[in-house]
């Protein structure tokens, strides 16, 4: 593969092609109603929802808002969330698998009726998700998805071929889901917040909530905001309620080029059954198609070389669609709960008025959206039909406690081997713009040599729960396997849990 084929660094695409408005931090005490915390599809969706119903709303984001996960999806808004329906009804029945797929069809409704009523332009189009097996041993999960379509009166078609370049053995789609342009999106939706008096403040970072008489959130600068409700859509939890999500979901991240193709695309949003994963979908570029292909899912912190994700892709895509060139390459962090299902409400039985949204398995779009309303609903203490399929407080035995001892032992395992490790380099053995765990005055450290030849030397005991984190090559970053934090090589949190910044070792 020829290296020049992939930009070494840029924006994710949605990002790069659209204006984000900015907003100051907050610099004082406030008081709300309702705060929100996280600019995502969910904390932005739900801020606007609770404006226009007239509640004092506060929207905080400790970075720049759309600049996480939300800002780097593949944005299909579809119910389609892999091969999951068959599975979910052998876990929860029809009836809840059911309501599963309706909370997220309402989440895909409501993103069209806001389209259409604020005539937002954001290359909205309906697109057929198509699910297909490349080989045949996934012939099997694409026939019973199918099948679970049926009983749960999903529209869809059968067929053993698909539009794409490919050969493939059996292929299912779901019918009228949608794609968009997300950052568009849901920049209009941010300036109807403040249209309808509601307040954002970026660079304002959460770091505890005081949950006495009155909720108050406290920021790291010290400030605190007042209020009734307060909202974690930070996607990790940043505040845990002795929820215990640090136990309950694992992170994983992949990866998105965005290619202009050689041979004509055919249209329609593609996916497929066969490990490792391939995403495919098209958006509008100033008249030309752009290809966004995705895939490569690994867990956060453990895979040493992730560089050859990309490179996959990129082999992927020549194969499929033929490259002209690849103008955007990115990643996500998305995590993943124990049966599958996002967590959305109380984040602690005893913690009634703070709120979570989180663990929508690659699938934001519609499950960040879905979210929104039912916290809207709990918030303004109305109704929801599918606050209980989603609520934090559910324990399944099966799959959930099989799934919690795998997770919990993974995390130990990681504990014990980072703390074990005495890596062989040492920092004078790193070239330019390379990074590893290195040994540093007889400890395990990490150390990342710029192209100019400056020298990083960090801890690598990650500071939320003393995990020791591993050198990502691709994003020159530092990234937890346990929990999914993730630090620059400055050492800088970029993806909670953590709080806290990477020791800085003098040299």
């Amino acid at each position: 593969m020829k290296k020049s084929k992939l930009p070494d660094f840029s924006e994710s695409y949605w990002r790069d092609s659209c204006q984000i408005p900015e907003y100051e931090a907050l610099t004082s005490d406030l008081e709300a109603e309702a705060v929100v915390i996280g600019g995502g599809i969910t904390g932005i969706t739900t801020a606007y929802l609770l404006a226009k119903e007239g509640v004092k709303a506060v929207l905080i984001d400790g970075g720049k808002l759309l600049n996480g996960t939300t800002g780097h999806t593949t944005a299909k808004i579809t119910c389609q969330h892999g091969v999951i329906y068959d599975e979910l009804i052998q876990h929860f029945g029809i009836e809840q698998t059911k309501l599963y797929y309706e909370a997220n069809h309402d989440g895909l409704k409501f993103i069209r009726s806001m389209i259409e009523d604020h005539q937002i332009d954001c290359d909205f189009s309906e697109e057929d998700a198509i699910i297909y097996a490349e080989s045949e041993s996934y012939l099997n999960q694409v026939q019973k998805e199918y099948e679970a379509y049926q009983k749960l009166n999903i529209k869809s078609e059968y067929s053993d071929r698909i539009a794409l370049d490919l050969a493939v053995h059996g292929a299912v789609a779901m019918k009228n889901q949608a794609q968009f342009h997300p950052v568009k999106y849901l920049t209009a939706l941010v300036q109807e917040i403040t249209k309808n008096g509601g307040k954002i403040f970026e660079g304002t970072t959460a770091v505890d909530i005081e949950a006495n008489n009155q909720l108050r959130v406290v920021t790291r600068e010290g400030h605190k905001i007042s209020c009734k409700y307060a909202v974690v859509a930070s996607h990790f939890p940043f505040y845990d309620g002795a929820g215990f999500y640090f136990a309950r979901m694992h992170p994983e991240r992949s990866y998105a080029i965005g290619v202009k193709a050689v041979h004509p695309y055919p249209g329609g949003m593609y996916l497929s059954a066969d490990s490792p994963t391939r995403s495919l979908r098209y958006t509008d570029d100033n008249g030309e198609k752009l290809i966004i292909v995705g895939g490569e899912s690994h867990q956060t912190g453990q895979d040493f070389c992730t560089s050859k994700h990309y490179e996959a892709l990129h082999d992927f895509s020549e194969k499929v669609i033929g490259i002209s060139e690849i103008p955007y390459r990115w990643s996500a962090q998305d995590l993943i709960t124990l049966d599958k299902i996002p967590y959305v409400g109380k984040i602690s039985e005893n913690r009634e008025n703070i709120l979570v949204a989180t663990g929508y398995r690659k699938w934001g779009m519609t499950n960040g959206t879905a979210a929104a309303l039912i916290l809207r609903d709990i918030i303004l203490e109305k109704r929801n039909l599918y606050a209980d399929v989603f609520t934090p407080s559910r324990f399944k035995a099966d799959p959930s406690l099989k799934t919690l001892v795998r997770e919990n032992a993974d995390v130990a395992k990681h504990l014990i081997e980072g703390k074990l490790e005495m890596p062989d380099k040492t920092p004078a053995d790193l070239g330019p713009d390379e990074g590893a765990a290195v040994t540093f005055n007889g400890k395990r450290a990490g150390a990342y040599k710029d192209p100019e030849g400056k020298l990083y030397v960090l801890d690598t005991t990650c500071t939320h729960m003393g995990c020791e984190v591993e050198w990502n090559n691709a994003e020159r970053s530092w990234d937890c396997p346990c929990h999914g934090s993730r630090f620059s090589y400055k050492g800088e949190v970029v993806e909670g849990p953590a709080k806290d910044p990477l020791e800085k070792l003098d040299q």
